[in-house]
């Protein structure tokens, strides 16, 4: 009976986000796609509780490819760019910012949670110029299945699946599947399929 509440109320959902997708679309033709998409997140981000649930999963898996609809994004929680996917059974608390991303099925993301468009998005070579002249690149990182990221961590670089990174973590450089990583930068602690901490003897990884 509660899947099937859950469904239903999908669907409702589903039929009240398409106006603004409608919206969305429209204004993406004439303007900057990512901007408006910014402009509809921020918007979405404020509608509280499960209504806010409701609409946001929905708005996004019609927004974004490959998104789907079973999915739970927070209150105040704002995705950057429309070229992002999130996987069936995500979880992403209140008050994060997403950029550009793949998030597998069924990770966890605490509150203020940050993932940044990879760790170039702005370049500062030449001292003569305003940091913000200079441009950047705009990398699409991916976070593995089954993942659980800590709150306020900062992801910069890909995630394997099964890895937990800690609360407050910097991610600056891809994390193998499995490993448990804290610290800023994050480093490896251990394996979560390895009761060996890392550094002991005996292990090679990392």
């Amino acid at each position: 009976m509660k899947s099937q509440i859950k469904t239903l109320a999908r669907i409702i959902f589903t039929l009240l986000a398409s106006p603004l997708w409608l919206v969305y679309r429209g204004f993406s033709i004439i303007g900057n796609q990512d901007s408006v998409f910014q402009s509809v997140s921020q918007l979405l981000s404020l509608v509280p509780g499960k209504p806010g649930i409701y609409l946001r999963a929905s708005f996004y898996s019609l927004a974004c490819p490959n998104t789907s609809s079973e999915i739970s994004i927070g209150f105040l929680t704002v995705l950057s760019h429309w070229d992002t996917t999130i996987e069936r059974g995500v979880y992403v608390g209140p008050q994060c910012n997403i950029g550009k991303c793949f998030i597998g099925e069924n990770t966890l993301l605490g509150s203020g949670v940050h993932v940044l468009s990879g760790s170039k998005q702005h370049e500062f070579n030449d001292p003569q110029r305003p940091i913000q002249e200079q441009g950047g690149t705009f990398t699409k990182i991916r976070i593995g299945r089954d993942c659980w990221l800590g709150n306020t961590s900062v992801v910069m670089s890909d995630i394997g699946d099964h890895s937990i990174v800690a609360a407050g973590a910097i991610v600056t450089r891809a994390t193998p599947p499995g490993c448990i990583v804290a610290g800023n930068p994050a480093k490896k602690v251990r394996s979560r399929f390895s009761e060996q901490p890392s550094g002991s003897q005996g292990e090679n990884e990392n």
